[in-house]
């Protein structure tokens, strides 16, 4: 498996991954999460979307936004026939290193906080959370990871 660069083509891939990974949240939240509303044309014509392929398929995604002093980790998904192989494990991991190269200080991200799973699992990478706030509608928690 590789990390990449997505392009256009791989953009039906990468939405069919997102909906999989957050499906299981619509109940919960009573909606679709904001990951499975985003259309990612113009992250994936930006450079911001990275892919995690193997034999042309996607298993799963990242999606990194610098900032001015910090890069922003917009989303993360990994296809459910594919989790447990440590695939976001990887994805996180890529997305810390690519700010280390930029000499960027810290990594932050968010997620809903009804989506508690997510939450345990950034605080393994030494995620904290800073802030909870109600963002177009959604329950977000913020974490960052100093550098």
């Amino acid at each position: 498996m590789n990390i990449q660069v997505a392009k256009s083509t791989h953009q039906q891939a990468i939405s069919e991954c997102v909906d999989a990974a957050y499906s299981m949240y619509i109940e919960r939240m009573g909606k679709k999460p904001a990951p499975m509303v985003t259309d990612y044309s113009e992250p994936i014509s930006k450079g911001l979307v990275h892919v995690a392929v193997d034999r042309e398929e996607v298993k799963g995604l990242i999606v990194l936004i610098p900032k001015t002093n910090y890069l922003l980790i917009e989303n993360v998904a990994v296809h459910p026939s594919f989790q447990g192989q440590g695939i976001g494990h990887e994805l996180i991991e890529f997305g810390i290193e690519s700010a280390r190269k930029v000499k960027f200080k810290e990594v932050c991200l968010y997620t809903n906080e009804l989506m508690t799973e997510n939450i345990k699992y950034y605080l393994k990478f030494g995620f904290i959370e800073v802030d909870r706030r109600i963002e177009n509608g959604f329950n977000r928690v913020y974490m960052s990871k100093p550098l």
